[in-house]
């Protein structure tokens, strides 16, 4: 079964976008894996836009978090603001924690690395300090 594409706008110009949902464990309690996949007007021709996101309601809370048109727009605007080309033929642009964790927010999720992989680093330890900041803030 084909990953139904999703239109948005931001900016006057369409993207294209669609998200896929996966789990991941922390704390023996599941969070929601989404990882979010953009591509310009040129469509999958054009360079792609990758972010994972992982859900973060709190370290002990089960949650069934799903990024909104408004949250992928948030995504969309930071990336064109901070290097993203989609209007370029191929490649891939891709928010990661590492470079853009620090900068990126967007309420309810954290830009995770990859963690779909079994050698991906474990997201415990960001899902925790965020709720404390949460529940601090």
């Amino acid at each position: 079964m084909r990953a139904r594409l999703r239109q948005i706008h931001v900016d006057g110009h369409t993207f294209r976008w669609r998200a896929a949902l996966h789990s991941v464990q922390v704390n023996g309690f599941y969070h929601r894996a989404v990882y979010v996949r953009v591509w310009g007007s040129g469509g999958k021709n054009s360079q792609k836009l990758e972010a994972d996101l992982l859900s973060a309601p709190g370290p002990y809370v089960v949650d069934n978090g799903y990024p909104t048109p408004a949250d992928v727009r948030a995504v969309i605007s930071y990336a064109l603001g901070n290097g993203w080309q989609p209007e370029q033929r191929g490649g891939t642009f891709a928010l990661s924690e590492r470079e853009h964790g620090a900068r990126f927010s967007l309420p309810g999720f954290l830009l995770v690395g990859p963690v779909r992989t079994a050698e991906s680093a474990k997201p415990t330890a960001q899902v925790t300090r965020a709720y404390e900041a949460q529940q601090r803030g």
